[in-house]
């Protein structure tokens, strides 16, 4: 099984890149929604948030817009948070690929903003780098979680650069496309030739 790791800034693309390997049968894990998933069957990652920032987890749940408004608008916050979700992703990600494996799966992709940092680019083949305009990323922050343009601006700037992502990655994916169909058509045809 072949596993390629997809990273880039908030805001460029990635779900859809991530929806047009499932398309072509891939197995997908979207560390986002893994992360979701952990804050509510995970209790020890739950236990571990509130030390880190005390009064974020509210009779066992994870209140977001207070977590969210430490920690990312705060650099050094965010890594702080990030050493606490970090593993527990990573263990997640790492019992998936092996039973995908196991399985007989062809291609795997793993969806993560800190797929470096996170160590999740160990487990990866090759690496690509997505990535768009920056107005666009801002616009598709704020339509998506409902924020308005100075909380979405905080998001993207603690966010690492385009040339640290190019640094790091074997390929680059601009979507600068006109609309999410032809956006998803170029990456499902990106993903075709590592199943061929």
């Amino acid at each position: 099984m072949i596993v390629i790791g997809l990273t880039g800034p908030s805001g460029a693309g990635k779900t859809t890149a991530l929806e047009a390997a499932a398309d072509l049968g891939a197995s997908v894990y979207d560390c986002d929604r893994i992360y979701a998933q952990l804050l509510v069957t995970d209790r020890a990652l739950l236990d571990a948030i509130e030390d880190a920032f005390p009064g974020t987890v509210e009779g066992g749940t994870l209140n977001r817009r207070k977590l969210a408004a430490r920690a990312f608008s705060d650099e050094k916050e965010l890594l702080r948070l990030n050493a606490v979700t970090h593993p527990a992703i990573c263990r997640h990600v790492e019992r998936s690929i092996a039973a995908d494996r196991a399985g007989g799966a062809r291609l795997a992709v793993i969806d993560a903003v800190e797929l470096f940092a996170s160590g999740l680019s160990g487990l990866c083949d090759d690496t690509v780098f997505v990535t768009a305009p920056k107005n666009e990323r801002l616009a598709r922050i704020m339509g998506r979680d409902g924020i308005a343009a100075d909380r979405a601006g905080d998001r993207v700037g603690i966010q690492k650069t385009d040339e640290y992502f190019e640094s790091l990655c074997r390929h680059k994916i601009v979507n600068n496309f006109p609309d999410r169909e032809s956006f998803f058509e170029y990456c499902r045809e990106f993903f075709r030739r590592y199943i061929k």
